[in-house]
């Protein structure tokens, strides 16, 4: 499995395109820009994955669905953001196209392959209703749920932060220590490094993207 991050969006999102035997799937493109096309060539992208409906993870939804022919994935929760993407970056001062709808719905249990690789689909909600997480191979694709010493903001329509924090203890934090998180924002790190010095989740909080 090759993985290849590329930073979208004004609002510096993580985009990944993972790769494996000549095929791809792209999670949370925000946008379409020239790195994620030179992450592309020469692969078939089979399938765009939201890993939930924010703007800024799915705003190049519609231009790379016409490069690649790929199909939309998403969980069917996120639907009404996902139907909403325009008007979401207006509030913020930033332009994104209308998304296409999805032409698969994903939840908790489901799996998606590229190549060699099965990832499972993980319903972790609380940032947004719909939000899901992607595992394969000790590597956690978790949008916006947990980032380096942090996690994802509630205060957005469908936030939910109880909800949160038990998608996080009880779908992320029972991964082995060495599972790689691969956050919507911000650096690489991994369970356990999050487990033992993530701020939040001992006891003290803050909110960031």
């Amino acid at each position: 499995m090759d993985i290849v991050t590329i930073p979208v969006t004004p609002f510096v999102t993580n985009c990944y395109v993972v790769r494996s035997e000549n095929e791809a799937i792209v999670i949370d493109p925000g946008d379409v820009t020239p790195g994620l096309l030179e992450a592309i060539q020469g692969v078939s992208v089979s399938l765009i994955v939201n890993t939930h409906g924010h703007c800024d993870h799915c705003g190049g939804n519609a231009e790379l669905r016409r490069l690649t022919g790929a199909k939309l994935a998403m969980h069917q929760a996120d639907l009404p953001l996902l139907q909403r993407v325009k008007e979401q970056g207006l509030m913020f001062g930033v332009f994104f196209p209308e998304s296409p709808m999805p032409d698969v719905f994903l939840d908790e249990g489901d799996t998606v392959s590229v190549g060699s690789v099965v990832f499972e689909v993980c319903h972790t909600p609380g940032h947004s209703p719909g939000h899901i997480t992607l595992l394969a191979q000790n590597n956690a694709f978790v949008g916006d749920v947990l980032f380096a010493g942090s996690v994802g903001r509630t205060d957005l329509p469908g936030g939910d932060h109880s909800q949160l924090l038990t998608s996080i203890r009880t779908k992320l934090l029972n991964l082995s220590d060495e599972t790689v998180i691969y956050p919507g924002h911000g650096k690489v790190t991994t369970v356990g490094q999050e487990r033992r010095q993530n701020p939040f989740l001992s006891g003290e909080s803050w909110l960031v993207y």
